[in-house]
């Protein structure tokens, strides 16, 4: 099963309904990794996905290879679960 990794900043207005989503995924038994970027640690890990917009959510397959991303925009948890579902089939 693939993984979400979520960015976000603390004076994004999307951010707070992009990391409600990531808990439903997580309630759903979707692997989810939170990062901030107002951090060193979330930063580091931005710059190696070229996050430049907030909020971004990164799904990957379980080698950690990129199947989609939202980019600005906070998609629904069952958008996310079918392009999951989508990419196992």
């Amino acid at each position: 099963m693939g993984s979400v990794k979520i960015f976000w900043k603390s004076n994004c207005s999307k951010c707070p309904s992009a990391k409600s989503v990531g808990s439903i995924l997580e309630e759903e038994g979707i692997k989810v990794a939170i990062f901030d970027l107002d951090t060193v640690n979330g930063l580091a890990e931005g710059a190696y996905y070229s996050v430049m917009a907030t909020p971004t959510m990164i799904i990957e397959d379980e080698e950690s290879n990129q199947i989609a991303d939202f980019r600005g925009t906070v998609p629904t948890a069952q958008e996310v679960q079918k392009l999951i579902g989508r990419y196992y089939q």
